[in-house]
């Protein structure tokens, strides 16, 4: 879409996209210079291997910044997570140990490591 007379941007300028991804929809708008893009919003790609992860990262990487604990921020100023699709079930495991020694592991890594997390969440921690 792009701005109108009536719009507040440059008529002609761009207004906003429709995308999809993975079956789902999303519009990206263009606000102005006032909205910036902060991780408190972040896209999670859930990944089924150590593969898939590897191979999300470098392409968001290329041109962008590392974060830690799987999240980097690609050259457009969007926040990612690329992660294991089981993740969030093992950070919110009923066994608050095993949930606690996941999140320490995670939080100890830049690209998260499936092997690693397994690990540690497969051994209660121990």
């Amino acid at each position: 879409m792009r701005h109108t007379k009536s719009s507040p941007g440059t008529e002609g300028s761009l207004l906003a996209i429709l995308f999809e991804l993975e079956g789902e929809d999303f519009m990206a708008l263009n606000g102005g210079l006032e909205f910036k893009f902060t991780p408190a919003v972040s896209m999670f790609i859930k990944c089924e291997n150590q593969e898939e992860i590897d191979h999300y990262w470098a392409k968001l990487m290329d041109g962008g910044e590392s974060m830690g604990c799987g999240w980097l921020t690609e050259r457009f100023g969007v926040t990612w997570q690329v992660a294991p699709r089981r993740l969030l079930s093992m950070l919110q495991d009923p066994d608050p140990v095993k949930a606690d020694h996941t999140m320490q592991s995670m939080m100890s890594m830049i690209k998260v490591g499936i092997n690693e997390l397994d690990h540690v969440y497969n051994s209660n921690g121990a």
